[in-house]
Order: structure tokens, then C-alpha cells, then sequence
């Protein structure tokens, strides 16, 4: 899952980074609402965490500007008034979701999980490939059973690869959903991260090369379980 910050709190905004990274999310992060909007104009972000109040365009106006937008980012708005009227005038922008400050982590996670299933086509709540079976919410893969222990990275390469439900997912859109904008897209880290996954799922093999274009897992293998 790919995640924008807009928080010109420099410590909340990379303390709230930080923690999203270690739930396995690809998180970009901007402190005013100018560079926000830049980048929501070049990245496709699943969830925006979008406060209200800050330097350059306004919070507001940053979510505007996305909804208007027709894509299918979903904005978690930001603020330090937990207010009704402030809620209300919030939603009415077009955010998906409010949370007042200060709050539990915890929460701001659950709340970015369930808009980020929101900002994707519908995708089941466990996905396999044979004999492999990977539980988004659980943050679990397992072959014939036996957990495995794979990185962020891995985990979220394969994430990608089984919802793809057959169709070749490309290194720069590996590269998009699973790393931030601090990856070099000119490394082989795709590559070395595949290389390293398929070692770690063992035999047979799962992930298929499609040379010029990218990885699948064929449809034959990859299944969705309601």
C-alpha cells in the first residue's frame, strides 16, 4: 500500500512515517500542502493522511483538489479540533475518513487499512498460489502450512503479485506500490527482492519471469478465498 503524509508537525509527520513503514506500508511524506499537492500529481497514492491546517494550499484545498480528481485515493484528515462542526466540514470536503489529535496509533492503522481496501478493486481477504496462502491483515505467509518468515518487502511483492490474479505486474509498478519515493528506480532491488522471495517460497517455483515486462504468478496457481 502506497501512503502520502501532509503533517507540517516535522516530528509527528515522520514518527506517523516511520510506523506505517513498519506495518509494511510504502510511505512518502510532505510538510506543507504545496509539496503535497505535487506529489499527489505525479504518484498514485492508496490513502493520503492529510491535516487541515497547513502552510501553502490548506488542507482543505489539498483534499478538494484530490477528490475532484476522480482517482481512487482515499484522504484521512487531520486535526487538532475533534469538534462535530469540524468533523462534519471536514467529510464535507470530500475526505473519506477524520481523526482529531491527539490519537492512537493503533487507530490511525486500522483506519489506513480499511481506506486503502477502499482505494483498490475489491480484493479477498486471504489470497494462495497452491500451496501458498498470505493473509493481508495478518501479515502472514505459509507453505504447506509452515509460517514464513519474509521482510516488508517480500511480503509486499507477493502481496501485489497474488492480487494481480495472473496478469504481469512490471518492476516500475513493483517499485510504485511496494517501495517509496526514496527508491532509486535505476537498482536492481526489484530484482534482488524477487531473487530472495522465490528462494524463500522454495520448490516449485511460483513467480514466473516474463522477460521485457515483468513477474506473475499464473492464474492457474493464484487464487482468491473468500
Amino acid at each position: 500500500m502506497r501512503i502520502l503524509v501532509v503533517e507540517d508537525e516535522q516530528p509527528l509527520a515522520d514518527a506517523v512515517a516511520r510506523g506505517l513503514r513498519r506495518e509494511g506500508m510504502a510511505v512518502d511524506v510532505a510538510y506543507d500542502g504545496d509539496s503535497g499537492h505535487e506529489k499527489v500529481s505525479v504518484t498514485r497514492y492508496d490513502v493520503v493522511v492529510l491535516d487541515r491546517d497547513l502552510p501553502g494550499m490548506s488542507g482543505d484545498k489539498l483534499c478538494q483538489e484530490i477528490v475532484s480528481s476522480g482517482s481512487l485515493t482515499r484522504v484521512l484528515m487531520l486535526t487538532a479540533s475533534g469538534s462535530v462542526e469540524d468533523r462534519v466540514a471536514g467529510l464535507s470536503l470530500g475526505a473519506d475518513d477524520y481523526l482529531g489529535k491527539p490519537f492512537a496509533f493503533a487507530e490511525l492503522v486500522a483506519r489506513v487499512r480499511a481506506l486503502g481496501r477502499r482505494a483498490t478493486p475489491p480484493t479477498p481477504p486471504v489470497l494462495t498460489a497452491g500451496d501458498v496462502v498470505l493473509d493481508p491483515a495478518r501479515r502472514t505467509v505459509t507453505r504447506r502450512g509452515q509460517h514464513l518468515d519474509l521482510t516488508r518487502k517480500e511480503f509486499g511483492v507477493l502481496e501485489v503479485l497474488l492480487a494481480a490474479a495472473g496478469a504481469v505486474v512490471s518492476s516500475e509498478e513493483l517499485l510504485e506500490r511496494v517501495w517509496d519515493e526514496n527508491a532509486d528506480p535505476f537498482t536492481t532491488t526489484v530484482r534482488v527482492t524477487v531473487m530472495t522471495l522465490r528462494k524463500k517460497l522454495g520448490e516449485p517455483g511460483i513467480i514466473e519471469t516474463v522477460v521485457g515486462s515483468g513477474y506473475r504468478v499464473p492464474a492457474a496457481s493464484a487464487q482468491h478465498v473468500g
